[in-house]
């Protein structure tokens, strides 16, 4: 949630850590098992959504365009397709809890132990942001799409912290995990799941993409600007 330049490269360089399998899987390792018919059919130029009605549409865009603001590194969060990404993923398997262990008993995990929640992430979606909603409403007297980009800011620190607390639903800091990791899963991966439209944010890093042979080129370019093309996964199919 940048409100400067030095802020701006702070959150980027944060988005980097731990997010190289991402740039060319999806979503993390659990990622949208979709075939690659199946992917292009639903990539970022495919546009629409297929999984956020309206109010959710209007949240989620709020979101990725405050996290990842238009100037001279990047487009907006939204140009960039990374709503697209997280509503693709959110409607497939991902979202629908595949991989996820849901028979319970449900008690409260350590941190260490990952996802301990009886939602689908699908669901947390929706909960949530519902519940943030209710939130801003309550403190600032509008829902979070409404909301000044001070405000937003301040209450996307205060959900990251721990400060706040749904009334009726999850904690609100593992939502706040999952859609970081969402947001930067959708701004670093291949384009073919929907997010770093026209391969922006790999051409700003430099990242060469899908490239098997790259090894050849760590020294030819150690230390220097990526200018050679970048090629996605779409490109090699």
């Amino acid at each position: 949630m940048p409100n400067s330049k030095n802020d701006r490269r702070d959150f980027l360089k944060g988005a980097l850590v731990g997010t190289s399998v991402a740039m060319t899987s999806g979503v993390s390792t659990q990622a949208l098992a979709a075939d690659k018919a199946q992917a292009n059919k639903t990539s970022s130029d495919s546009q629409g959504y297929i999984f956020f009605n309206l109010e959710e549409q209007e949240w989620i865009e709020k979101l990725v365009n405050h996290m990842i603001p238009a100037d001279q590194l990047s487009p907006k969060g939204t140009d960039l397709g990374v709503h697209f990404y997280i509503d693709r993923a959110l409607a497939g398997g991902w979202g629908k809890g595949d991989r996820l262990y849901q028979s319970g008993p449900w008690k409260k995990g350590l941190p260490t132990q990952g996802y301990q929640l009886p939602l689908t992430p699908a669901n947390l979606y929706k909960v949530s942001i519902e519940q943030t909603n209710l939130y801003c409403q309550k403190k600032y007297g509008n829902k979070f799409s409404k909301l000044s980009p001070t405000q937003t800011e301040e209450f996307l620190i205060d959900l990251k912290d721990g400060k706040v607390s749904f009334a009726d639903g999850p904690p609100a800091q593992v939502f706040f995990s999952m859609l970081y990791q969402n947001v930067m899963e959708g701004m670093f991966s291949d384009p073919i799941y929907g997010g770093n439209k026209d391969k922006a944010a790999w051409q700003m890093i430099g990242f060469p993409g899908a490239v098997a042979t790259h090894a050849l080129n760590v020294e030819k370019y150690f230390n220097k600007p990526y200018k050679a093309p970048i090629f996605g996964i779409g490109d090699l199919s």
